[in-house]
């Protein structure tokens, strides 16, 4: 089984202050990966390294390219819509999708909003902030690549939506490709988990199959993951 990503002695400073520290990770083709962490662990700067838009030190190789500047077109992230003006519409976002990216699918778009209820005519500043994250969804899955990079999705989202969303992911998951998810509702994301990684004291302190966790622990993976801060001092 080859490797799609592989990082290496990875750490990264803001404003001196050190939020990762020596990560070292390696994920097979074909995984979905929970990637699991407390608030401020880390884990969006993470996944900003993985797609170049962030720099720090070590080595990152995504589809044994380690050009940070290639990175973006192995790698979908979940990026915000920040850049467009609230009188854009969905439907304007999918044409600059299309015109940025050679990878993008329009028809695997057009599957998708309609799997998730999207009206591409609206405005942004119209939707809501559940019916942004399915359009920011939309955009990130459409694109064919080998990486895809799943940063709190499901947050403003309503619990039978996300459930349901959350069921039909591998649908969306080309065979080939590996899906990290970063998320809080770890007890619902678990089911569709191959493997979990832990982002703990700046650094990655846990990677392991789901199925390895469930034997040698005998616990679920929210419980597991919970298993992990027992003890420990709780942050403000």
């Amino acid at each position: 089984m080859t490797n799609v990503l592989a990082i290496q002695h990875v750490g990264y400073k803001h404003n001196f202050k050190t939020i990762l520290h020596d990560v070292d990770l390696t994920l097979a083709t074909g995984k979905i990966v929970g990637l699991l962490g407390e608030n401020g662990a880390g884990k969006t700067t993470l996944m900003r390294l993985l797609t170049g838009s962030a720099k720090g030190s070590g080595t990152i190789t995504v589809c044994g390219d380690t050009q940070p500047a290639h990175h973006r077109s192995h790698v979908s992230f979940t990026e915000q819509l920040r850049g467009f003006s609230g009188n854009t519409r969905v439907e304007q976002v999918a044409s600059f999708y299309r015109t940025v990216y050679p990878d993008f699918d329009g028809a695997r778009f057009e599957e998708l909003v309609t799997f998730l209820q999207i009206d591409t005519s609206l405005k942004l500043a119209a939707l809501s902030k559940g019916m942004k994250e399915k359009v920011i969804i939309a955009l990130t899955l459409a694109r064919q690549v080998n990486l895809y990079l799943l940063d709190e999705p499901f947050s403003g989202i309503d619990s039978m939506s996300r459930k349901r969303i959350i069921s039909s992911i591998i649908k969306w998951k080309p065979d080939d490709a590996t899906m990290v998810i970063s998320d809080h509702y770890v007890s619902e994301i678990a089911p569709i988990l191959d493997e979990i990684v832990v982002v703990k004291d700046q650094t990655v302190a846990v990677h392991k199959a789901s199925d390895a966790v469930r034997e040698e622990f005998g616990l679920g993976i929210a419980d597991y993951y919970e298993s992990l801060y027992e003890g420990s001092a709780q942050r403000d």
